[in-house]
C-alpha cells in the first residue's frame, strides 16, 4: 500500500503521462505551404509531357529538291490557230458548204447567204459611178471654157470641187462592196459586164478543221459579231492553260521544257514548251496564268480536257527536307517548330519548296542538323507560355545557299 509522500509523486507523474499523450493525438491544424513561384516556374519548364501529347521530334535532313512542278490545267486552241466566223450582214443561208470535222484550207467556201445589203451596197456603187463620170466631164468641158475665158475662175474651182467629192464618194462604195466579198476583178470590169448579185460568200480565214458549225440551212444570221456560224482550228499545234500559285512563280519561266499528261493516255506525256506567263493575279485563287504549246500532230489532245503540266525545274539541288505534318500554316505564312532545349520550342517561318511523298523541301529558315517536331506541331500552336516566336514573316526571308549534301 502506497502512502504518504510517495503517492503524491504517483499521482503527478500520472497527470504529466496524460498531458503528454493528449498533445501527441491533437493535429496541426496548418497545412504545408508551397511556393507559387516555384510552381510557376516548373509549369514554365515543363510545360508539355511529351508522353501525355504524343510529340515527335527528328532531325532535319538534306536530300535533292523535287524537279517537277506539276500544275492543274487544260488543254486548249492555240493562239492565233482558230477563228469563229460569223456573218458581216444580215441576209438568210442559201447553201452551206463546210461540215463539222472537215479539214478545209484558208479560203475554201464555208457558206453562201443571200442578203439584200448586197444589192443595196451594189445599187450606192453605180450611183457613185454615175456621179464621179458626170463630174469628171463637168470638171474637163470647166476647164476648156476657162481656158478660152469663158467661165470665171471661181466656176471652175466649183467644178474642180465637185469631181474630188465625187471620186471620195466612189471609193467608198467601192470598199463597202469589196467588204462584201464581191471580188475585185468583177468591180473592174465595165458597168454592162459586171454580174454582181446578192449572195454573200464566207470563206475560212485559215487552215483547218472545224470543229463547231452552229449554222442550218434556210436559217437567218443578224450580222452580230457574237452569232459565230462556225469555229476553225489547226489542231496540229495546242496549248495548255495551268494555274501557278505565287510560291511557285520563281520555279518556271519562257522557254522552259515541260510535258502534259492527261486522263485519257495516262501512260504517255506530250512534249511542251512554256510559252507565256501571266501579268496579273486572281484575286481569288492567288494563282497567275501560265502557256505551254504542244505539238499535237497525232490529235490526241481535244480541246477543253483537263491536264497536268508538269514542268522541268532547271535544277535539283539539295535543300533540307521534313515531313508534310511538321509544317504549319498560319496567315499564308508557313512555320515549323523548333526544338530548343527540353521541353522548349521556337515557332520560326520558313519558305518551302515543293511537296514530293509526304515530305516538303524549305529553301530558307531552316538548317540540315537542326531538331524539330515532326509529330504533334498543332497540340503547340497558340500555346503563349512556353513557345517563343521569333517575329519574322516567311515573307521577308531570302532564300539561302542550299547547304552541301
Amino acid at each position: 500500500m502506497i502512502t504518504g509522500p510517495r503517492l503524491c509523486r504517483c499521482a503527478l507523474f500520472m497527470m504529466m503521462l496524460g498531458m503528454i499523450a493528449c498533445s501527441q493525438e491533437s493535429p496541426s491544424e496548418t497545412p504545408a505551404t508551397t511556393d507559387p513561384a516555384h510552381r510557376t516556374r516548373d509549369k514554365a519548364i515543363h510545360p508539355v509531357s511529351t508522353s501525355e501529347t504524343q510529340i515527335v521530334t527528328a532531325l532535319v535532313t538534306v536530300r535533292p529538291s523535287h524537279s517537277v512542278l506539276s500544275l492543274a490545267g487544260k488543254v486548249s486552241y492555240g493562239e492565233d490557230r482558230y477563228s469563229k466566223i460569223s456573218s458581216a450582214l444580215v441576209g438568210r443561208v442559201q447553201k452551206i458548204h463546210g461540215q463539222l470535222g472537215e479539214f478545209v484550207k484558208a479560203g475554201d467556201l464555208l457558206v453562201t447567204i443571200e442578203s439584200p445589203e448586197i444589192a443595196s451596197a451594189y445599187s450606192e456603187f453605180i450611183k457613185e459611178h454615175s456621179d464621179l463620170s458626170y463630174a469628171q466631164r463637168s470638171y474637163g468641158l470647166a476647164k476648156d471654157l476657162y481656158e478660152i475665158k469663158a467661165l470665171p475662175q471661181k466656176d471652175l474651182k466649183q467644178a474642180e470641187n465637185d469631181f474630188v467629192k465625187a471620186k471620195a464618194e466612189f471609193r467608198r462604195a467601192r470598199e463597202k462592196l469589196l467588204a462584201l466579198q464581191v471580188s475585185k476583178e468583177e468591180l473592174d470590169k465595165p458597168i454592162a459586164a459586171q454580174t454582181i448579185t446578192s449572195t454573200y460568200q464566207i470563206r475560212s480565214p485559215l487552215s483547218g478543221t472545224i470543229v463547231d458549225r452552229a449554222v442550218t440551212p434556210g436559217q437567218s444570221v443578224s450580222g452580230d459579231p457574237n452569232q459565230v456560224l462556225f469555229t476553225v482550228a489547226d489542231l496540229n499545234t495546242v496549248q495548255v492553260i495551268a494555274d501557278v500559285y505565287e510560291r511557285d512563280l520563281g520555279l518556271v519561266k519562257i522557254k522552259q521544257q515541260a510535258t502534259v499528261s492527261v486522263e485519257a493516255f495516262p501512260e504517255e506525256g506530250f512534249p511542251a514548251t512554256i510559252s507565256a506567263i501571266g501579268d496579273v493575279v486572281d484575286q481569288t485563287t492567288r494563282t497567275i496564268k501560265l502557256r505551254a504549246v504542244v505539238d499535237n500532230s497525232d490529235r490526241k489532245l481535244k480541246p477543253g480536257m483537263f491536264a497536268r503540266l508538269n514542268v522541268k525545274l532547271s535544277e535539283s539541288l539539295p535543300y533540307p527536307l521534313i515531313p508534310q505534318e511538321a509544317v504549319l500554316e498560319m496567315d499564308g505564312n508557313m512555320y515549323v517548330y523548333v526544338v530548343d532545349g527540353e521541353n522548349h520550342y521556337i515557332k520560326r517561318p520558313i519558305k518551302t519548296g515543293l511537296p514530293s511523298s509526304g515530305h516538303i523541301s524549305v529553301l530558307s529558315g531552316l538548317e540540315a542538323g537542326e531538331t524539330i517536331v515532326v509529330k504533334g506541331a498543332v497540340l503547340l500552336k497558340g500555346q503563349d507560355m512556353n513557345v517563343e516566336d521569333e517575329g519574322l514573316s516567311s515573307e521577308h526571308l531570302a532564300p539561302t545557299s542550299p547547304p552541301k549534301s
